[in-house]
Formats: C-alpha cells, sequence, structure tokens
C-alpha cells in the first residue's frame, strides 16, 4: 500500500492527524493561559491522571523507545540495571520529594520555578543562587533538548526517509508550536495522551517481535555466538558498570521537567498519592516493554539476518517490517509522543526561567505578566535553535547526551533539593551554592575524560560532601 490518499502513505497520514490533535490542545492552552503562572505552572490545578502520567511522559523520553532498547539490542540484559536504577529512583522521588516540594514551593513564596524555590528558601544569598541555578538549566536543557532533536530526526529519517539535516528542524518545529501557544496546560495535556501512545506502543512491538521468533532458545543460542553474555542479567558486567547503571536513579531528584508536575498539582495529599501509584504502574510496565524490545529484537535480528543499521532504531525498524504500514504510522506517533513530551518540557521550563529568573537581574523589573508570556515565547525559539545547532551530527548518540544532561541535573539541582527538603535546619545558603556548582563543574570534568564510571557517581558524591562541609563552615 504504497500511497492511499491524495498521494500520502498511512504513516503520514497517521502523523498529520496526530500534529493536528497536537495544534488543538495547543490552541486549547492557549485559551486557558492568562499569565505567566499558567503559563509555567498551570495554575497548580492538575488532577491525579494529568499528574502522574505527564510526569511520566516528560521523564521516559525518546531514550525509552530509541536509546534504552539500543543499548539492550548490542549488549544484552546487563544494560537492565539502567531501567532497574531508574524505577528505584523514580519511586523514592514520589515517595520523598513529591509531596515535600509541592508543599514547599508554595508556601515559600508560590515559587513557579525552582531557581525562584532555592532563592526563596535561601534569602540570604536569593539572587546569587537563583541565576546560577537558572544559568545550570540553560546549560544542561540544551544539551537534553538536543537529544530530543536527535531522536525526531532519526525517526523522521528512518520511517519517512527525511534527510537527517531537515529531520531536526521539523522535528524541533512540531514541538515548537503547541508549547509557543499552550504553555504547561498544552504540555501536559498533550504529554497525557502522549503517555498513553507509548505504553500501548511499547505493549505491541515486544509482543510482535516475540511473535515472529520461531524457536527463542535456538534464536538465543545464535545470539550467543557473537555475544556470549546476551543473555544473562549479571554476566559480563563489573563493579563499576553495575554501579554506574543504577545511579541513573540519583539523577531523578534534580530533573526539572518532572519536578515542575509535582509543583503544578493540585495538592499534596490525596492527589500526589494516587498520582504516585499511577506514575509508578505506568513507568514499570513502560521500562518492562522498552527491556522486552531490545531483548526480542536482538533474537528476530539473529533469526532472521535482516541488517540494522543504527541500534537505536530498532524499534522502528521492527514496527515496519512486522507490522502493515496503518499500525506502523501509529508508532511511529508513538516514537514522536516520546521525544516531543520531554522536548516539550525542556523548552518551556528553559524559557520560563530564562524569564522569570534571569531577565529580571538584568533589567531590575519584573515584567508584566502578558508582556512575560510574549518574552518567555521568544527565549523558546532561542532554546530551540540552539538545540538544533548541538543536533547537528547525525552521529549523536540519544543515550549518551540524555545522561550527560541527566547528571548534570542530579548532581547539580538534586542534591540541593534533597537536603533542603530533608536536612532543613542544617543547610545554608552557600552550602546549597557550592554544592551547586561543585556537581556541576564534577559533571562536565567527569564526563571529559571518558571513564568507565558514570559522572553521576562522582558528582553526587562531591555536591554532597560540599553541602554538608559548608554548611557547617557557615551560617545564615
Amino acid at each position: 500500500m504504497e500511497a492511499v490518499f491524495l498521494g500520502l502513505s498511512p504513516a503520514w497520514i497517521t502523523l498529520i492527524i496526530y500534529i493536528g490533535v497536537l495544534c488543538v490542545i495547543g490552541f486549547i492552552g492557549y485559551r486557558a493561559t492568562k499569565n505567566l503562572s499558567d503559563y509555567i505552572l498551570g495554575g497548580r490545578s492538575f488532577g491525579v491522571t494529568v499528574t502522574a502520567l505527564s510526569a511520566g511522559a516528560s521523564d521516559m523520553s525518546g531514550w525509552l523507545l530509541m536509546g534504552l532498547p539500543g543499548a539492550i539490542f548490542v549488549y544484552g540484559l546487563s544494560k537492565s540495571w539502567i531501567g532497574i536504577g531508574l524505577f528505584l529512583g523514580a519511586w523514592l522521588n514520589w515517595t520523598y520529594i513529591a509531596g515535600a516540594l509541592r508543599d514547599k514551593t508554595e508556601k515559600l513564596g508560590n515559587a513557579q520555578t525552582l531557581p525562584e524555590y532555592f532563592a526563596n528558601r535561601f534569602p540570604k544569598h536569593g539572587k546569587l543562587l537563583r541565576s546560577i541555578s537558572a544559568i545550570v538549566i540553560v546549560i544542561f536543557f540544551t544539551i537534553y533538548c538536543a537529544s530530543g532533536v536527535v531522536a525526531s530526526a532519526k525517526l523522521l529519517e528512518a520511517s519517512f526517509s527525511v534527510d537527517y539535516t531537515i529531520g531536526i528542524w521539523i522535528g524541533a518545529a512540531m514541538t515548537v508550536t503547541y508549547v509557543f501557544f499552550g504553555g504547561l496546560f498544552a504540555v501536559s495535556w498533550t504529554d497525557t495522551l502522549q503517555a498513553i501512545l507509548m505504553f500501548l506502543a511499547l505493549l505491541l512491538v515486544p509482543f510482535l517481535a516475540y511473535m515472529a521468533i520461531d524457536d527463542v532458545s535456538l534464536a538465543s543460542q545464535t545470539v550467543m555466538e557473537t555475544k556470549p553474555h546476551y543473555t544473562y542479567l549479571l554476566n559480563n558486567i563489573g563493579v563499576v558498570s553495575l554501579l554506574s547503571s543504577l545511579a541513573w536513579g540519583l539523577g531523578y531528584f534534580g530533573q526539572p521537567h518532572i519536578l515542575i508536575r509535582f509543583m503544578a498539582a493540585k495538592d499534596s495529599g490525596r492527589t500526589m498519592q494516587k498520582a504516585k501509584w499511577v506514575a509508578i504502574s505506568w513507568m514499570a510496565l513502560c521500562l518492562i516493554g522498552s527491556l522486552s524490545l531490545g531483548y526480542f529484537g536482538g533474537l528476530f535480528v539473529a533469526q532472521s539476518g535482516i541488517s540494522v543499521t543504527d541500534p537505536e532504531s530498532i524499534f522502528l525498524d521492527l514496527g515496519i517490517i512486522l507490522s502493515n504500514p496503518w499500525i506502523g504510522g501509529f508508532l511511529s506517533a508513538a516514537v514522536l509522543s516520546a521525544i516531543m513530551s520531554t522536548l516539550s518540557s525542556q523548552l518551556l521550563i528553559g524559557s520560563g526561567s530564562l524569564t522569570s529568573d534571569i531577565l529580571p537581574l538584568f533589567t531590575g523589573k519584573t515584567p508584566s505578566p502578558e508582556k512575560a508570556v510574549k518574552i518567555g515565547r521568544g527565549f523558546l525559539l532561542l532554546i530551540a535553535l540552539c538545540a538544533i545547532l548541538l543536533a547537528s551530527d547525525p552521529g549523536s548518540s540519544i543515550l549518551d547526551m540524555v545522561g550527560y544532561a541527566w547528571a548534570g541535573f542530579g548532581c547539580s539541582f538534586g542534591t540541593v533539593i534533597l537536603m533542603s527538603l530533608l536536612s532543613d535546619k542544617m543547610m545554608t545558603s552557600k552550602g546549597a551554592i557550592a554544592g551547586m556548582i561543585s556537581g556541576a563543574i564534577m559533571v562536565i570534568l567527569w564526563e571529559s575524560l571518558d571513564s568507565a564510571l558514570y559522572s553521576m557517581i562522582p558528582a553526587f558524591i562531591t555536591s554532597i560532601l560540599t553541602i554538608i562541609i559548608v554548611s557547617k563552615m557557615t551560617r545564615d
């Protein structure tokens, strides 16, 4: 079935319908956005479903359907420890951070961004802390956004034969459109839809791959001829590799695009508790689907002998081979959903931080609500452009870029948020500043060493120790 309507393939028709739905949601979000608080925080009005699924979708970006399955496809089940570490980290985040952060941000001046929360929590050096944290957001979110642009370009290249260079512009433009107008209302409502699509896709494709394997045992033996430890969870994984995989979970405490969902919830009690179990259940099933996708994808490729040029496109390749064009179009839309759900949040939070945290430091005044929204939209376009430039290399690894930014936030924001909520009286403003800077710098330095140990571990430890030592030596 080459073309069915106006010369368009089923995949293109499915994509156009999906983008149309997003634009409608963006318009509705635009009508609901009256001021910067609505644009950035959705008026703190989100209920259980939107809080849970939008947090999950903004977290589980293109790496869930492309990066993680690609790692399993290449290295085997030993890479499953990344998923295990992430699940444990998410559970801890929902249990100990979500409700506490929701209450604190509202009580401390109704903070709309994390930099504003830091400034209100440590008022003695609030301006300095707010500007440093805003700079951290812009740096690491630009890298994070670039990973989303790379993923969208790879999707368009694999599924629609769009040139990579053109794909990075199309992918960014599709996301920017509904974020530009609708703010957090549009982002969170679309995230809820995208979470459902991701969930269905991660159930369907692994199942199709499994059913297409004639003999699982024989396929496993074929794979293990070239990858002896492919089917073993613990074999061929050293202590450094195991710790590095599990350490991904530490990053949850500092991811602004996830934490903003906690801040936007209706309340920290009943809403948050129900949202926790919805989010954790959704995440567990999606991670199982992602890991199964990479594993059974490897077995299917070994049995069929097909060629896979880019491991991170295994989801798309299997969708094209094992399903009809209409389902293939749906699967492409699901991958795009995963990419756009995170990219949209990052663009929104980065632009919001520039507008509400950095701009007033230079102008000396806070813009009017209407003007602030317009300025925020301008900064959104600027961040998107920088991300496009960073994503210009077709050889960029989605998982590597996500890992860099994930560690950056986890070891600068995560440690400060964790200590500020759980060790309320011990921490000082100078300790917070020193911990944030030391964590971010250690990530940057460690990543430049190309070490086998994930930068999250040394940077997280460095930041925590710095916070404790400096806080003991100073007073507020």
